[in-house]
């Protein structure tokens, strides 16, 4: 009955906002048109179709709101209205009452509040879909964020999430052009986004590991974890002191220099997926404060660790080298570089495709550079990339995402940042370390522990390899070389019978025209 009533309520809902003309509309079907006509009778749908979405998947909740968003990093599949109208989605909904906070941290830690904490503020400084944050003081004076999953998440997303694949279903068995959307995958990719983001350990694990690669930067602070106090329903960390970096005028006020921040913004960005391949990939205005402590003026705070990104030496050696192609406007190299990554049909022709991608890069060349959104040029990428078949990595979508927020933020903090030539010396500094000498001497270093584990072996293996066979591998040796001579003889046979048969036919043809 719980699953009849949640599968009413969608229904409504969807009729509501027109969602179902919105998913049929993409029919060519005669009859299928046909139908929306009927549906829609009477029914005042005069709103854009990406609002009537975002508004419908508010209206669903806290899970569709997710989906929502999830949904809107995959601008490699949706229209742009679509993308752009879910990006606004916000993840912020009425908090569940402090008496089941108190409870949800009792039952996780196995004993009273009071026992843990010297304090718990009970009024949530934050509420999320997933969970919300309440700032709390330990016993020995440190002040402390402790964030709460929200009671009862597991059994409402797997019942959401079941109506989900069914929709999916329906859709790719009537829908040939929504195949293409591939909605079954991106459901599948929403189930495993959802259920890691509710194990709260893996954020704090996340967090513990970005704070390690972060450190001497002295650009960003990450908050420490507090492990003995983590759970995979209740984590607690340490307490950061910061102003929301969307209110630009207040840290004007207080001296922060806005250009620096934005250019330290870039480079926070590109260390992460350059040098460490892992980063940060929710950095909205939300997730991000300013630190006004004398001791860290200036200094960005990272918060809110559910979703990060990681990539391989090869992903990174790949976006380094499109994104150096890029600045030097070789399109002739972008298309090898696709080619070369397996990502593009190995039958697809060079130069059509450095063709399509000269087409959408050159328009962005002949402005000035402060005006040039290298997200938008990735976007604009991704969609081209569908007429070749390209096969879109999951890992660089999140990539994409993550750069269109840094760059929004960047824009945001000064409108002339020049993220092209902030990123350039970065990245053709890295790649000069990855092929030059000090990249060579890193790979050494690396790879010393496997050498110094195989030089004591090269003397036996050697000695080994230049003794004589044994007996099993001789006689097989010379099995090997008599079954070669039988052949061998065989083929002599059947050469020789055939040039026999030639000639003769020949001297036969001769003997005739001499008679004749």
């Amino acid at each position: 009955m719980r699953h009849v009533g949640r599968l009413v309520f969608i229904v409504f809902t969807v009729a509501r906002f027109g969602l179902d003309e919105l998913a049929l509309s993409s029919f060519r079907q005669r009859w299928v048109r046909l139908l929306v006509r009927l549906m829609t009778v009477g029914r005042k749908l005069d709103a854009p179709r990406g609002e009537r979405l975002r508004q419908g998947l508010e209206r669903l909740g806290p899970i569709f709101v997710k989906f929502g968003q999830v949904l809107s990093t995959r601008r490699d599949l949706l229209p742009t209205d679509l993308a752009d109208e879910l990006a606004k989605l916000q993840d912020d909904v009425p908090p569940f009452p402090a008496v089941v906070a108190r409870r949800l941290v009792e039952k996780a830690f196995g004993r009273p509040i009071d026992a843990i904490f010297a304090s718990f503020e009970a009024e949530p400084v934050a509420s999320a879909s997933i969970a919300q944050v309440h700032f709390a003081t330990l016993k020995d004076g440190r002040e402390v964020a402790v964030k709460v999953l929200r009671p009862g998440m597991l059994a409402v997303i797997d019942d959401d999430l079941t109506l989900m694949r069914t929709l999916a279903r329906w859709i790719e068995r009537l829908n040939a052009d929504a195949r293409r959307l591939k909605p079954r995958e991106v459901v599948a990719e929403f189930d495993n986004y959802l259920h890691d983001e509710l194990d709260l350990v893996r954020e704090a694990a996340n967090a513990a590991h970005l704070r390690r690669n972060m450190d001497g930067l002295n650009l960003v602070m990450v908050p420490e974890m507090v492990w003995e106090l983590c759970t995979s329903s209740v984590i607690v960390m340490e307490r950061m002191h910061g102003v929301p970096i969307s209110q630009t005028q207040r840290l004007r006020e207080a001296g922060v220099d806005i250009p620096k921040l934005a250019r330290d913004g870039v480079t926070i960005f590109f260390t992460q997926v350059f040098r460490d391949g892992f980063f940060h990939a929710d950095m909205h205005p939300g997730n991000i404060q300013v630190s006004l402590a004398p001791q860290t003026f200036g200094r960005y705070i990272a918060l809110d660790f559910g979703i990060v990104g990681t990539l391989t030496e090869f992903d990174k050696e790949y976006l380094a080298q499109n994104f150096i192609a890029f600045f030097r406007r070789d399109y002739k190299r972008v298309a090898e570089l696709h080619l070369e990554s397996g990502w593009v049909p190995a039958g697809t022709r060079v130069d059509e495709l450095e063709g399509a991608i000269r087409a959408v890069c050159e328009p962005h060349f002949d402005r000035p550079l402060k005006d040039i959104s290298l997200g938008q040029v990735l976007l604009r990428l991704f969609q081209t990339s569908r007429r070749f078949n390209v096969e879109i990595q999951p890992q660089l979508v999140l990539l994409q995402k993550t750069l269109l927020n840094v760059e929004g933020l960047g824009r945001q903090l000064d409108p002339e940042l020049d993220l092209w030539n902030t990123a350039k010396p970065f990245l053709e500094r890295w790649m000069h370390d990855q092929i030059g000498w000090r990249g060579l001497l890193e790979r050494l270093k690396n790879e010393a522990p496997r050498y110094v584990q195989l030089l004591p072996e090269l003397p036996r293996l050697l000695h080994s390899a230049l003794q004589p066979r044994p007996a099993t591998e001789q006689r097989a040796l010379e099995a090997l070389y008599l079954e070669q001579r039988r052949t061998n003889r065989l083929l002599q046979t059947l050469v020789y019978g055939g040039l026999g048969f030639v000639l003769g036919l020949v001297a036969m043809q001769l003997l005739l025209n001499w008679r004749g």
